[in-house]
């Protein structure tokens, strides 16, 4: 199995990082972009496990640990 997991910013939090990548890309020509939010994505191989138990687990720990719940949204998927 495999877990896809995309943290970003929240809409309400400034994120300097993406405004910083809207500008260069200004910069560069590409006009019409309105916003950019930069985040994380992480790949995780999971060997054996039950698609749910590994879905809760991995659920808690982006609550707990991959992510800043506060300032944070994340997406997760899990897939055979």
């Amino acid at each position: 199995m495999k877990a896809k997991i995309v943290i970003t910013p929240k809409r309400a939090v400034v994120d300097p990082q993406g405004k910083t990548v809207r500008n260069a890309l200004e910069q560069m020509g590409h006009q019409g972009i309105k916003a950019v939010h930069v985040g994380k994505y992480l790949e995780i191989e999971l060997d054996g496990a039950d698609r749910e138990t590994a879905r809760k687990a991995l659920d808690e720990a982006c609550h707990k640990f991959l992510s800043n719940p506060v300032i944070e949204d994340y997406k997760l998927e899990v897939t055979d």
